[in-house]
Order: structure tokens, then C-alpha cells, then sequence
């Protein structure tokens, strides 16, 4: 394993990835907790289909794809907070049509114009290997962004994340700081489209977390329990990727579905045990 993982550090563009991978992890890790727990688990995948829209869009004029990818996707992001506030689109309702709307529309620009090239089938199915130096600058500096005001929001995210009427009561200003998620969640989602592809994104934000909540019983220890897993499921699915020659994105959702198993019969086995 040791030895695996030396001989992959010693391709510059390996190095690339896996600083990019394991930061991204992080960041989707962290802040998946509290759109777990809001029951707004399902905005990774549709903010990655809006992404996919936009990137599309991008390849065709020749545009920096981060550069315009990001704000589109904020700019939805705040759009369903509006929507699943509504009394007639709910949360998952308006994920479904938003997505569902993003992805013809990318299609259809594709389809039309330069058809699936190589950059295009990347952003959908992932392919961390791809990225550039420039792309991998961006990614690394926008992710300790994310990092950095997600430790310095962590109090208020808190108390937004269980009891947003209560928090709301006490004047916390509770839409600035969903605001405030939606944001971090839509950089993260762009930034780890590149290496999870618009199809599986949603998955680093999922599993980590449920992972975690099979043991952690505290918002706390579920937290730093999903980042440790979140590594943990990268770096292995980087090494079964680069082992077997398989899919970065799709090695590392296999991985995490074996670490999801892992702690579940874990979790059975200690609650079995306390009851006892």
C-alpha cells in the first residue's frame, strides 16, 4: 500500500490530483453534514447538473469553465433556497426540475455545436487526471477558501443546521448563513465535478456523512468522523483507480460504499452490544 502510494506520488500530475482530491473531499465532507441534516443532501446533484449546463456552455465559447461554471451555480444554488421556500415547490421538487432543466440544456448545446468531445464526457463522468496546472491552482486556493469560512461560520451553521426557527428567534440572521452554505456548497460542487463528474458529485457530499452518522452520535464527532472517512475513501479510491486502471470518480464511490457497509455492521454490532 506504502509503496503504491509512493510510486503515484512520484507523477507531477498525480501529486496534482491527489492535493486537489483530498481537499475537495474535505470541503464536501464538512459542509454535506449540515445539507444532510437540512434534508438538502440531493442540491450536490443538482448544482452539478447546472454546472454541467454552464461548462457546456463554456466549452462551446471558448470560455474558462471554472470561471463562469462557479457563479452560475451559485446564482442557482441561491434560486432553489428561494424555491424551497415556496409553499409550492418544495426542496426536492425544485432540485428535480432545476436539474432536470440544466442538464437538457447542456445536452442540447453539446448536441448542437461541438458534440461530446473529451472535455465534455469529463465534466460528466469525472477525470481528476485531467486537470491542469492553472485548473489545480484555482481548485487547491478556492478549496481552502471553503475550509477556512466553514471553520469560521462552524457556531452558526450549528444552530442553523437543527433549529433554524430557533436560531431565527434569537437573531441570527438564518437565510445569510443558507445563503452562506448554498454558496461554499455550489464552489465545492463545481470544483469537485472535475473529479467526480456530474453524475457521481453528489456522492461526496452523501456518503462520508451517512458513513459517519453509523457510529457518531454528535454533530461534532459526526463531522470530523465524515472528513476522516472522506480521506480515507479518496486516497483508497485513488489506489484501486490507479491499480486496476478503472474510473477515478467511480473507484472512489465503490470505495465508499464498502467503508458505508464497514461501519454500518459496526454500528449494529455496538448498539446490539449496549443493549445488552
Amino acid at each position: 500500500m506504502i509503496n503504491i502510494l509512493l510510486e503515484m506520488l512520484s507523477y507531477p500530475f498525480l501529486v496534482r490530483a491527489i492535493m486537489v482530491g483530498l481537499l475537495v473531499s474535505l470541503c464536501a465532507s464538512l459542509l454535506g453534514v449540515s445539507l444532510v441534516l437540512k434534508r438538502f443532501s440531493m442540491i450536490g446533484d443538482g448544482l452539478s447538473h447546472v454546472g454541467f449546463g454552464a461548462l457546456a456552455i463554456a466549452s462551446v465559447a471558448n470560455i474558462a469553465p471554472l470561471t463562469l461554471a462557479i457563479p452560475v451555480c451559485i446564482a442557482a444554488s441561491f434560486l432553489l433556497l428561494r424555491m424551497s421556500e415556496s409553499t409550492r415547490i418544495k426542496g426536492d421538487a425544485a432540485i428535480a426540475m432545476l436539474s432536470a432543466g440544466a442538464l437538457a440544456i447542456g445536452v442540447m448545446v453539446v448536441s448542437m455545436t461541438t458534440g461530446m468531445n473529451t472535455d465534455v464526457y469529463n465534466y460528466m463522468f469525472g477525470s481528476i487526471l485531467s486537470l491542469s496546472k492553472a485548473d489545480a491552482s484555482l481548485s487547491i486556493a478556492l478549496s481552502i477558501v471553503v475550509l477556512v469560512l466553514f471553520a469560521l461560520f462552524y457556531p452558526r451553521l450549528f444552530a442553523v443546521t437543527f433549529d433554524e426557527s430557533f436560531s431565527r428567534a434569537t437573531g441570527i440572521p438564518t437565510r445569510a448563513y443558507n445563503a452562506a452554505l448554498a454558496t461554499l456548497a455550489s464552489v465545492t460542487v463545481v470544483l469537485g465535478m472535475r473529479m467526480m463528474g456530474a453524475l457521481l458529485i453528489s456522492s461526496l457530499i452523501i456518503f462520508p456523512v451517512l458513513t459517519a452518522m453509523r457510529v457518531g452520535k454528535r454533530y461534532l464527532s459526526v463531522t470530523l468522523l465524515s472528513a476522516a472517512v472522506a480521506v480515507l475513501g479518496f486516497v483508497l479510491g485513488m489506489v484501486v483507480s490507479y491499480v486496476y486502471e478503472a474510473p477515478s470518480g467511480a473507484s472512489i464511490v465503490c470505495v465508499n460504499i464498502v467503508l458505508f457497509l464497514i461501519f454500518a455492521i459496526a454500528g449494529a454490532i455496538r448498539n446490539a452490544i449496549t443493549k445488552k
